[in-house]
């Protein structure tokens, strides 16, 4: 919480009890949370809190680099509060987003082309398919 704070500081973003809920929730949670999840868990402590504020703040979060976005394959955009360099495996049917560790991965070249044309900040590897609980279901 204490690194949160000191980032919300650095970007001049005031630090209110309600940011602190919403931050609160996304670092407690291990399941890359939708700001609707988010929404409704911290709306439990601030009943008048409104989604658009939950959603703000969490683009906001990501913004200022305290939480990465996993984007949502058509679905909401899910938040991550592992910083560290990681990749994803999505079920394709329940839409969990599992975190792994791989070096080899980590270690991906990015293609020259890529590099002349863009400007590169972060690599990271999307499997998708079915977890082990949906594949056990069949």
């Amino acid at each position: 919480m204490d690194s949160f704070k000191a980032e919300c500081k650095k970007h001049d973003l005031k630090i209110t009890p309600q940011r602190l809920a919403i931050y609160r929730e996304v670092a407690r949670s291990r399941e890359h949370p939708s700001a609707d999840k988010v929404y409704r868990k911290v709306r439990k402590v601030f009943p008048h809190i409104s989604f658009d504020t939950v959603n703000r703040s969490l683009i906001t979060f990501a913004e200022i680099g305290v939480i990465g976005v996993v984007e949502g394959h058509g679905e909401a955009k899910r938040f991550d509060p592992n910083l560290e360099g990681h990749h994803h495996f999505r079920c394709i049917r329940c839409n969990a987003i599992i975190d792994f560790y791989d070096k080899n991965l980590s270690a991906l070249k990015v293609p020259r082309e890529i590099q002349r044309r863009y400007t590169v900040l972060n690599k990271r590897v999307v499997f998708e398919g079915l977890c082990d609980k949906c594949a056990q279901k069949g």
